[in-house]
């Protein structure tokens, strides 16, 4: 089994990837691999973590099953103004998932730390570096940007074909 820009599949006997909160009132499952997996070192993510960063996969949101729960929907605010939708398990309050402003609903960034088997899912980027804590040392072999990155310079080309089908697929504006 590979990852995401190396080539990420699900296992050879179609294992999903399944995970939930502290107290296990809220499962879930991924119904296949990430689109990404983004490690965020920006501020807001390390204070909104309480670590060093965020561990993010990428996924569509019809994509995420919700096997035992559901989470509860938590407005948030952002570093970018516009806000964001975590999905916490109403009992132990572990942010399992979110929904960013600029993706909507469409996409969910799951909580990799929240997974079963949270080794499966290596970041493919390291982000905001620029703010990385200066003890964190970073693989080389993983790429790594001071801010946000083009997604078509480093996404596999079925994932930002799945992204591409996912946002033709949604209601136009306006």
């Amino acid at each position: 089994m590979g990852r995401g820009a190396r080539g990420l599949t699900m296992d050879r006997d179609g294992a999903s990837f399944e995970g939930g909160c502290s107290c296990r009132a809220v499962r879930y499952r991924l119904q296949r691999a990430p689109l990404f997996v983004h490690c965020c070192h920006c501020r807001w993510c390390q204070r909104e973590s309480g670590s060093a960063f965020a561990l993010n996969a990428l996924i569509e949101t019809d994509q995420l099953s919700w096997l035992q729960g559901p989470p509860e929907r938590v407005p948030t605010p952002s570093n970018s103004g516009r806000g964001q939708l975590y999905l916490r398990c109403p009992v132990c309050r572990v942010a399992l998932a979110s929904h960013y402003a600029g993706a909507g609903e469409a996409f969910a960034f799951v909580r990799v730390g929240t997974l079963d088997e949270p080794g499966r899912l290596p970041p493919d980027v390291h982000i905001f570096t620029a703010s990385k804590q200066p003890w964190v040392v970073l693989d080389p072999a993983t790429p790594a940007v001071p801010e946000y990155y083009d997604r078509r310079a480093l996404w596999p080309a079925e994932s930002l074909r799945r992204r591409a089908a996912v946002l033709a697929a949604r209601p136009r504006e306006g």
